[in-house]
């Protein structure tokens, strides 16, 4: 399930659930047809694997494009999150993992509400230990180059389609939506 905020704060049983409710992105979907329809509401193709602890996430998205190379995530991830979502296209490589559990633990601790990486991760022991949300393609055991290449806030294009700096990611066991603006049912 999805945090969508609410302008007041709502109580559940007595308890203040700090003005947040509950969407899934299936929610999102039936309550926004017309974003669907014309683009501005997009589902990435499911083949990106769950890590970490939280299964469910949302937030503004800041892209990177790199290419077996880990530096600029690193340095992404050291920068405080304010629970946005890291979007790292590395070129869709399967050959080395350009996230491992150092930086995750990073941004874990530096609020960065998930990471999607189209490429691999390796120590997903310790990733899936850490209270973000973290998906890709696959885990590798081979480590990254450290050359610091890429490109830094840019549209990345890969899941079958197309992702911008800005834009507001949504993430559950279901799938991943990207959206023009952030959405609320």
């Amino acid at each position: 399930m999805l945090y969508s905020l609410l302008p007041f704060p709502f109580f559940w049983g007595g308890e203040e659930i700090s003005r947040m409710a509950l969407v899934t992105t299936a929610e999102l979907c039936d309550a926004n047809p017309q974003y669907i329809m014309n683009g501005e509401l997009r589902a990435l193709l499911p083949k990106f694997k769950i890590y970490g602890q939280r299964q469910v996430f949302y937030g503004q998205v800041v892209t990177l494009r790199v290419f077996e190379d880990n530096v600029l995530v690193r340095e992404f991830l050291e920068e405080k999150g304010d629970d946005r979502v890291l979007v790292v296209d590395g070129g869709g490589s399967l050959r080395c993992a350009i996230l491992g559990g150092n930086p995750v633990v990073q941004a874990q601790n530096n609020g960065w509400a998930g990471i999607i990486v189209n490429g691999c991760i390796r120590d997903v022991d310790e990733i899936n230990g850490c209270d973000i949300g973290v998906r890709a393609l696959s885990s590798h055991p081979m480590k990254a180059s450290k050359k610091g290449l890429g490109e830094k806030h840019l549209p990345v294009h890969f899941g079958g389609t197309r992702i911008c700096d800005g834009e507001w990611l949504y993430a559950d066991t279901d799938g991943i939506l990207v959206s023009k603006s952030e959405l609320s049912v």
